[in-house]
């Protein structure tokens, strides 16, 4: 991984929340994936925050989708949390990797969440991948550089 070709520690900024015995599972699965450079911080909502902790730290972002989900739920301000985002990935001085998934390549959702989920998620993305420096898109494991 690119970012443990940079001296450690690396912060792994995780979004999920474990309100289910299920998602307590992944999330301990995913912690037994990283050694010990790793540092986790949780930032289920203030993503912006844990970004601006430590700008010199690299760190990983895991996930954008579930970051949204987490504001819409909680009816949070989507947009000015997406400004917060942007302004805080501006003032670091680290390599950033943020992890988001692209929901727009299915079925249209049934619901009206559903549907405003996928439209935020998409603006979510273009948002971030405008000002990145580099994007790529995984397809069954496979890199595709797309900026």
């Amino acid at each position: 991984m690119l970012l443990t070709r940079l001296p450690g520690p690396w912060r792994y900024i995780a979004t999920a929340q474990a309100f289910d015995d299920e998602m307590r599972a992944r999330i301990a699965e995913h912690r037994a994936r990283r050694d010990a450079g790793w540092v986790t911080v949780e930032a289920p909502l203030d993503l912006a925050g844990a970004l601006l902790d430590e700008p010199e730290t690299p760190a990983l972002v895991d996930c954008l989708t579930l970051w949204l989900t987490n504001l819409m739920l909680g009816e949070h301000d989507v947009a000015g949390a997406a400004a917060a985002l942007e302004a805080a990935l501006a003032e670091r001085r680290a390599p950033t990797i943020l992890v988001s998934n692209e929901v727009g390549l299915g079925i249209v959702p049934e619901t009206p969440l559903g549907r405003a989920f996928r439209d935020e998620a998409g603006r979510l993305n273009q948002r971030i991948a405008a000002g990145a420096d580099r994007v790529m898109f995984m397809v069954a494991g496979l890199p595709m550089t797309l900026k």
